[in-house]
């Protein structure tokens, strides 16, 4: 039994503690450095001790002394840091009895504030977690945050361990670690990759769920927080972690630091929609025991779960808002963090009804906070409960995962064309448009751009981009679950074979499929997110739901062989191309009204009318994009058909002369008639078509910047295969030799392809 020293907190005169901040904070000097005031908010009790042991020394038990709006507060003399610590309550028992807890034989409650969690082992072989008071000092130098503007951002979704456990080139003793995150090998390959930001699974400190225990599997993906204010401990290095809690912090700053040198943004991916306390009757760790109904969602006494995973943190309770709000700009301020991903966002606005409200305190709060509008907001825009799909809804300051692009990108490249193998047509391009024009008609009535789209093809949960094409249905045995889990709904296709083949036009079919896809999502307006490892052509063997794999199913390989230089060529070259095309626009493009155009043709070079929208026989689409001040237009012809098909390059609306009645024809000829209809009397919006072309006159003379002429197209790239570099390297990279193509001229555009143009324009 461990030696516990009571201690008193003196109550006479005027209270010296503070119910605020919540957490472990530093108070006047005079009191000396090692002084603490120390608020928990437990409402339902009617005493709260805390237990303690400062580094090196026995344990104490305090009993706070002061109470004010269901916060127990009390100014601790000697708690320096590296303090261990927690809170214990119990209704049944005396104050005497509570002070006479054992701290070592019980699993005291964690502060929810709590800033680092140590996970120990007692002397009964039970698993127990204490908090542990920090100090927060680090040298960031001259280091800022990148602040990379939406327009320019690209998300590159990877998890802290995963994505260097194979690595050749970093050091095997910071291998799945924050500082092999940060390692020059990894930062060279975001960096020429292209990518301007790393969005992290979580790395707040999370605990495996009971069911895992005893199956060698452990929770992969970390969506089981028990500590919004602590880091990961088990991201750390080896030595980080024999250093202790200071140098597993310090571990992180610095890959924050790095990455920042570096010019990319660290996103979190953070879980507040539930905790790993799991459902009625699971482990009291802290919430649970402190204040069980504030904290979590409940009808009739009982837990309302909108999560799937046993509880729903109640954002409908104030206190519940405010922790949240703390946890975020905790991460801002002190770990210079660049924005969140919220998993299950809806579950973080539902009211005192558990009804999705888009105009709920907490995202109103989160997008105009000082601190946190200046960072990327990002939803997860559905949860498991009643009303959970709200994609689009979120109000402005938030961009939302978008499920409708990933789904139809997914049915244009893979489904449709499987059936249309077999003999079927089923679904025109009316989707695939949209979702290349940032699905404005879903965003706009919330108010935002298609910059609020963030544009996926795969994430962490599902298919990998190689499996999308390979697999046509799970393969989730080594889960243990006999393949239960995991959606069924992938969209998926396997070119013809299940799984692995050697079999090369089925090999490079998927190949040149994968390539189609990450192109559909590099060149849609929007901000894309590419899942790591899909620039390799990663493969999970048909596992769509790697949450508990920590082996390498779920890590990505960085083996290099042909197949991934050629996948990773691709991807670099489409994002080179996406940024070039960006700087050569106006800096509003593509969100103001007049700063941003697209048209839309068919394989003849007419426009798209709303029949041929509709119609499943036209699998070609051509679409030009630009802005009337720009320097460059962009057209990119996609056949999305199962035959080879010869294409008339269109001429460019900005450089005929089209009378009003052709202008009127392509306003009505979008995908979506009525986002066409509505944006013609909304300068603001941005929706598909040309209504905003209205700057540069009909005989192409802008009479701002005179006579503006269009060039031939220029090819400048195709997905169908590579070609051999300088280097002996694949590259997608056209030469300059390929003959430039007049308006109205015809070129081959073969099934299953991606061909790219320029069309520069040039001032007289």
């Amino acid at each position: 039994m461990a030696i516990t020293v009571i201690e008193a907190i003196s109550t006479l005169g005027a209270a010296l503690s503070r119910h605020f901040p919540l957490g472990v904070s530093h108070i006047p000097r005079e009191h000396g450095q090692a002084a603490a005031n120390v608020a928990v908010y437990s409402p339902a009790y009617r005493d709260v001790v805390l237990c303690l042991q400062p580094p090196g020394g026995h344990w104490k038990a305090v009993l706070l002394p002061d109470k004010t709006d269901g916060v127990h507060h009390g100014l601790v003399e000697n708690m320096p840091a590296g303090t261990r610590y927690g809170f214990y309550a119990d209704l049944g028992a005396t104050q005497e009895e509570m002070l006479l807890i054992d701290p070592e034989a019980v699993q005291l409650l964690l502060d929810p504030y709590g800033q680092y969690i140590d996970e120990h082992v007692g002397v009964d072989g039970v698993t127990r977690y204490l908090s542990v008071r920090m100090d927060q000092e680090f040298d960031w130098g001259t280091v800022k945050r990148p602040n990379t503007p939406w327009r320019e951002t690209v998300f590159y979704e990877a998890h802290v361990r995963g994505q260097t456990m194979l690595h050749p080139d970093i050091p095997e003793e910071i291998r799945g670690s924050y500082a092999g995150m940060a390692h020059p090998a990894m930062i060279e390959h975001l960096v020429g990759l292209g990518v301007t930001a790393v969005e992290l699974l979580p790395v707040h400190f999370h605990i495996d769920e009971p069911h895992l225990h005893g199956t060698g599997m452990s929770n992969y993906w970390g969506y089981n927080t028990l500590g919004f204010f602590a880091p990961h401990v088990g991201y750390a290095s080896a030595g980080a972690q024999a250093g202790g809690p200071q140098a597993v912090q310090a571990e992180l700053k610095g890959m924050i630091k790095l990455l920042h040198m570096a010019g990319i943004e660290v996103i979190l991916d953070v879980v507040y929609n539930h905790t790993a306390e799991g459902g009625p009757g699971g482990p009291s760790y802290s919430w649970r025991g402190l204040a069980e109904e504030q904290y979590y969602r409940m009808r009739d006494g009982h837990y309302f779960d909108t999560t799937g995973c046993g509880n729903t943190l109640n954002f409908s309770n104030p206190h519940v808002i405010k922790m949240a709000m703390d946890s975020l700009r905790f991460w801002v301020e002190e770990f210079h963090i660049d924005g969140f991903r919220f998993d299950l966002a809806v579950s973080l606005a539902r009211n005192g009804e558990h009804e999705f409200n888009n105009q709920h305190p907490f995202l109103l709060a989160a997008a105009t906070d000082g601190v946190l509008s200046s960072t990327k907001l990002i939803s997860e825009p559905w949860d498991v409960g009643y009303g959970g799909w709200q994609t689009g809804q979120f109000p402005t300051g938030w961009a939302d995962w978008n499920d409708s692009f990933r789904d139809s990108v997914r049915e244009v490249w893979l489904t449709d064309r499987a059936a249309m193998l077999a003999g079927y047509h089923h679904n025109g391009l009316a989707k695939f448009g949209d979702a290349l024009g940032g699905s404005a008609e879903l965003f706009a009535p919330s108010g935002r751009s298609r910059l609020a789209s963030v544009n996926l093809i795969t994430a962490h949960d599902g298919f990998t981009l190689a499996d999308l094409t390979a697999y046509n249905h799970k393969h989730n045995e080594d889960n243990q679950e006999d393949s239960r889990d995991g959606t069924n709904n992938n969209r998926s296709w396997n070119h013809g074979v299940e799984g692995i083949t050697n079999n090369p036009h089925t090999q490079a079919q998927r190949a040149r499929s994968s390539r189609n896809l990450m192109a559909t999502m590099l060149l849609a307006l929007g901000v894309p997110m590419i899942t790591a490892g899909d620039e390799l052509g990663r493969s999970q063997g048909g596992n769509n739901n790697v949450y508990c794999q920590d082996n390498e199913i779920s890590w990505v390989d960085w083996t290099m062989d042909e197949d991934a230089k050629t996948m990773l060529a691709a991807t670099r070259y489409l994002l080179q191309i996406r940024k070039e095309f960006l700087a050569a626009q106006p800096s509003s493009y593509p969100t103001r009204g007049g700063q941003s155009f697209i048209h839309w043709f068919g394989a003849d070079g007419q426009p798209m009318s709303a029949e041929r929208w509709g119609n499943p026989h036209e699998r070609v689409l051509t679409m030009l994009m630009g802005s009337p001040d720009g320097a460059v237009d962009g057209l990119v012809v996609f056949n999305t058909g199962i035959t080879d098909e010869d294409v008339v390059l269109p001429a460019n609306p900005r450089f005929t002369n089209q009378d009003s009645a052709n202008q009127d024809s392509a306003n009505r000829d979008s995908p979506n008639q009525d986002s066409a209809n509505s944006d013609s009397t909304n300068p603001d919006s941005a929706h598909l078509d040309s209504a905003n072309l209205g700057t540069a006159n009909p005989d192409g003379t802008n009479p701002d910047v005179g006579t503006v002429v269009s060039l031939p197209y220029r090819l400048i790239m195709s997905t169908e295969s590579p070609t051999v570099s300088r280097d002996g390297g694949p590259t997608f990279r056209q030469s300059r030799s390929v003959p430039p193509v007049q308006a109205g001229d015809a070129v081959r555009a073969n099934a299953n392809t991606v061909l790219l143009f320029r069309n520069d324009l040039i001032v007289q």
